[in-house]
């Protein structure tokens, strides 16, 4: 019995908790206070969602900011959304993703202190950074503190890929970070501040609550899908890699039951898969190649048993795709370069630069992120 205890209680020990189940280190400091919440469907603490639970625990939430996909995580990749009400709750939600990427100041009308509880995948193209710093911005520019709920990041165990060049800044890419930056939201908002990079070089007052008992070489798999088309933690491995192929003719698997685990296309010769996208409600309504056979790749079993030990960006699919190409002229879309950061791979694939000269081409750019980087880690590498 003793042993088992024992056991027991190493076990409980060695559990990662996020930044929201760490109730007691927030849920006093938004007592008697107008709360804004920023969250989506990975907003949870245990089986309840985090919204639920401040209402369960008396606090006021005047309002809901949901990012891309939505408040409840139902809107499919670029969908635009619009402004309502949660059946639920029935409080006003304002979506911060279409047209309205920053909350207004009508929108934070009210609001004592702002809540940010979103599940991050570790790369600079997923939107919830380009969120995270709209949100930032808006509190500094209204004197709003932010309460950051940090949560694991499930590819913080490496750091790679180019350094976005401003010139090349969008939705998908706002700051010069590298595409795999091994961070935490929590730790990028501290970046954000520290470097200065909110509009007017001001800063947010911020507080993060960080995880207890996470280190970046922790394995963390999400327990709710962080967006419709990253449903596996096979999906999340990939995601760095095969998102690039968002930027060409390829498909990357939406519409089907393996999204970022596969990639092929119609006129592909040499794959060794089968697939034929359709339209699926909330997560592919319509998908490039919707009904047509693609020929390519199963890439699942490759996550983990490779990816998770290189570090690396794989990018012998991409200049496989392109070099097999019948067309290499409409291989690349204008999103190629935003997704990249900067133009530079385009023209490394269309001079046929090998993979590892790409590679050397991102180790001075890298060199100095990492330097940059340790200033603001909460957490262990």
């Amino acid at each position: 019995m003793l042993l088992f205890c024992l056991f027991a209680f190493n076990y409980i020990q060695a559990q990662t908790l996020c930044g929201a189940e760490r109730t007691a280190e927030y849920f006093p400091k938004l007592k008697g206070k107008k709360v804004g919440v920023v969250a989506n469907q990975t907003s949870v603490i245990g089986k309840h969602h985090l919204v639920d639970s401040l209402l369960k625990a008396k606090i006021n939430i005047v309002k809901v900011f949901g990012p891309e996909h939505g408040f409840r995580g139902d809107a499919e990749a670029g969908h635009k959304i619009k402004h309502g009400v949660d059946k639920k709750t029935k409080l006003p939600v304002i979506s911060l993703y279409g047209d309205n990427h920053k909350p207004s100041v009508e929108d934070l009308q009210g609001i004592d202190i702002m809540v940010f509880d979103i599940q991050d995948v570790g790369c600079r193209f997923y939107t919830y950074l380009s969120t995270l710093h709209y949100v930032m911005e808006a509190c500094a520019e209204n004197k709003i503190p932010l309460i950051v709920l940090d949560r694991p990041n499930p590819n913080g165990f490496y750091v790679d890929g180019p350094i976005l060049d401003t010139a090349f800044r969008s939705f998908v890419g706002m700051h010069p970070i590298p595409i795999v930056h091994g961070m935490t939201l929590g730790e990028l908002a501290k970046m954000i501040n520290g470097e200065k990079w909110l509009a007017n070089r001001i800063k947010c007052n911020i507080e993060v609550i960080p995880c207890y008992n996470y280190n970046h070489q922790h394995y963390y798999e999400p327990p709710i899908p962080p967006s419709p088309n990253l449903p596996t933690i096979e999906s999340i491995y990939l995601y760095p890699s095969l998102c690039l192929f968002e930027g060409t003719d390829v498909s990357v698997g939406r519409g089907t039951h393996k999204p970022f685990e596969m990639i092929g296309k119609p006129d592909f010769e040499k794959g060794t898969t089968k697939f034929t996208p359709k339209s699926i409600k909330g997560v592919a309504e319509n998908p490039p190649y919707k009904g047509l056979e693609c020929k390519g790749f199963d890439l699942t079993n490759f996550s983990r048993n490779f990816i998770l030990n290189s570090h690396h960006i794989y990018l012998y699919w991409l200049m496989g795709f392109y070099e097999m190409s019948k067309d290499t002229s409409t291989f690349f879309n204008p999103m190629f370069d935003k997704l990249v950061g900067t133009d530079s791979l385009r023209k490394q694939l269309m001079e046929h630069k090998t993979v590892e000269q790409i590679y050397k081409s991102w180790e001075p750019g890298l060199r100095q992120f990492i330097m940059m980087r340790q200033k603001y880690l909460i957490y262990i590498d």
